[in-house]
Parts: structure tokens; sequence; C-alpha cells
């Protein structure tokens, strides 16, 4: 488990995490049944709206580790809008699984040639966010500390060093 950690540390979890979502968001527009891109469904635009919620905690992430900051209520908020970006992404595992089985059913019909190559694509990166996620969780426990409000202004003294 600590070869994982070292392999994957927060800043490679930030990153890798940035680059899938903007893979995906590019994949969201694309139709792999049609081989076209499709700009003007309003529900193309959730995926990459709530990427950029995601990203907004990633830099979040990185600019408190960074500066060796503790959690504020902003960035726990921040992080409650993750997880439900978490459940979209296990909706989407569901939605990229049944795109996947639905080849078979359309064997008879012309399909693009990179349909299973997208298609699977798909998948393995939409599997591969809520590991990340889930690592990033623990990595803003593990570095930046836990949520402990009750006790936030009894603990912060500026003066102190």
């Amino acid at each position: 488990m600590g070869m994982l950690f070292k392999i994957f540390n927060w800043k490679r979890v930030n990153i890798i995490t940035f680059a899938i979502l903007l893979v995906l968001i590019v994949l969201n527009f694309y139709g792999v049944y049609t081989n076209r891109f499709y700009f003007l469904k309003p529900y193309n635009y959730i995926i990459p709206v709530l990427a950029v919620i995601h990203a907004l905690y990633l830099y979040v992430i990185w600019f408190k580790i960074k500066e060796n900051e503790l959690p504020d209520p902003k960035m726990r908020n921040l992080e409650y809008i993750v997880y439900v970006i978490l459940l979209v992404y296990l909706f989407k595992i569901y939605d990229s699984v049944n795109v996947v089985n639905s080849y078979s059913q359309f064997q008879e019909h012309v399909l693009p040639s990179s349909f299973r190559f997208i298609s699977i694509l798909n998948l393995v990166l939409y599997c591969s966010m809520p590991l990340l996620t889930l690592l990033s969780f623990w990595y803003r426990k593990k570095l930046i500390g836990e949520y402990n409000f009750e006790n936030y202004n009894n603990n912060l003294n500026i003066w102190q060093e």
C-alpha cells in the first residue's frame, strides 16, 4: 500500500485527475454511435460544469498544501459538492457500461469503427475518477487536516509561530 502512495503522491493525483477531467469534457460532447460532436445539446454541458467545480477543488487542495494552511468552511462546502459530483461519476460509469454492452445489440447497424475504443475509454476514465477523487480526499485529510471548526478559533493564534 505504501508503494501505491509513493507512485500516486498528491501532486500526481491532482495532475492526473485534472488531465482526465479535460479528456472527459471533450468526450462528453462526442457521440459514440454517430461519430460526431454535439455542442447544441444542453445536457452535454453538465459534465463540463461539474468538471470546473472539481478542478477548483483540486486547485484549493494544491494551494492549501503548498501554503501549509488549515482547512476552512469554504473548502469543506466545496468538498461536499465534490461528494455529489462523485455520485454523478458513478452514474456515468453505469451509463458507460450500458453503452459498451449495447455493442452486441447494434451489430447489424453501421457503427463507427471508433465505437468500441471510445466507449471503453470513457468507461475506464469514469471508473478512475471515483478512485482518484477518494484518494484526493484522503490526501486532504492527511496533509491539510480534518474539518474541526468547533475549536478552530481556539487553535488559531496568529501571534505565535
